[in-house]
């Protein structure tokens, strides 16, 4: 029987995906995980919706027969470690890109951060050994672009309000929507340092977010960067 993993993070510390804290928390289980672009209260209304079910490819098989609908539309994959790593760190993307609409920088750089911040989390996913096409598809770019231009997203949300200068402290008193981003931002640069992977955006959002720069520097310092290639 498959355990089927709907969360989404990194943990603080260890650096670790989802579903490889599942692998050792749980040995000899059979993982799977389940992530994409899902407002829960769409799905509940059973208004259409797509997202990538990753497992050992006969069980990807047979979770995607179980679980599918006419409105709910699971694909295929067997990409854990991509599935699991996109749907971590949009997170911080998506506050990344509310911080830019907090800040009234308009349309194009919240378009360049949301582009660039895609091609940081693609470097991350080869290094880690994540397909492209995982990446590129609902799990990843999905997800991503979902969290990272709705109001009704937590995160973006967040990043909107600290754009216009309220503090983490305020945004996450008890009683507060909880923004994953948050912790996530922090084992996430974590993870692609010990994987030599430079990840500016998110180094960032993980100073900003630690208390260490305002979002006008954070910005700044972003771009303040050497330009290069793309």
């Amino acid at each position: 029987t498959p355990l089927v993993i709907c969360a989404k993070g990194i943990e603080q510390g260890s650096g670790k995906l989802v579903t490889e804290i599942l692998a050792e928390a749980v040995p000899g289980a059979v993982p799977a995980i389940l992530s994409g672009p899902s407002f829960a209260r769409d799905v509940a209304r059973g208004l259409p919706t797509a997202i990538t079910i990753a497992a050992k490819a006969d069980i990807a098989a047979k979770l995607q027969a179980a679980l599918g609908s006419a409105s709910f539309r699971p694909y295929a994959s067997d990409d854990l470690v991509g599935v699991a790593l996109g749907g971590a760190a949009k997170n911080v993307y998506a506050i990344a890109c509310g911080v830019v609409e907090g800040m009234g920088l308009g349309e194009n750089a919240r378009a360049a951060l949301l582009a660039r911040g895609f091609a940081e989390l693609g470097r991350l996913g080869e290094a880690l050994g994540a397909k492209r096409e995982t990446l590129m598809g609902l799990s990843g770019l999905g997800d991503l672009v979902l969290t990272a231009t709705s109001p009704s997203s937590r995160n973006f949300s967040f990043g909107m309000a600290l754009g216009a200068g309220k503090t983490v402290a305020d945004l996450s008193a008890p009683g507060k929507p909880l923004a994953e981003g948050v912790a996530t931002a922090p084992a996430l640069v974590a993870r692609a340092r010990a994987a030599g992977v430079e990840m500016p955006i998110a180094e960032g959002m993980a100073d900003l977010l630690g208390g260490v720069l305002p979002p006008g520097e954070a910005v700044l310092r972003l771009m303040s960067r050497r330009l290069t290639t793309e």
